[in-house]
């Protein structure tokens, strides 16, 4: 758990993810598309990948992908990352989080 949580203040933006998963690509594209450049871990390429899963399921990941830290803390899966957005919220936070400037 302390590996994802090192991970996860790497930048201002960390997704865990799968290379298949299109969720995930849809979350990062998503979150690139207001200008931030996040930090992805793609756990089937990552050596660590398997632990860094299951690290993720006991914080509470249901499933461990996507998983979004924005500002050093885990905001969750792609529901709270589409819930943000549909709230007009993501983008405020990913600026709290000097991810992005404007």
């Amino acid at each position: 758990m302390d590996t994802v949580m090192k991970l996860g203040a790497t930048s201002s933006v960390v997704i865990f993810s799968k290379s298949s998963c299109c969720i995930s690509h849809s979350i990062e594209t998503l979150i690139r598309s207001f200008g931030a450049n996040p930090t992805v871990y793609e756990l089937d390429r990552h050596p660590n990948g398997k632990q860094i899963e299951k690290a993720l399921i006991e914080l509470g990941c249901q499933p461990s992908v996507p998983a979004i830290f924005i500002g050093n803390e885990l905001v969750g899966g792609s529901n709270e990352i589409m819930s943000l957005n549909v709230r007009s919220k993501l983008k405020q936070l990913l600026i709290r989080a000097n991810a992005i400037w404007v």
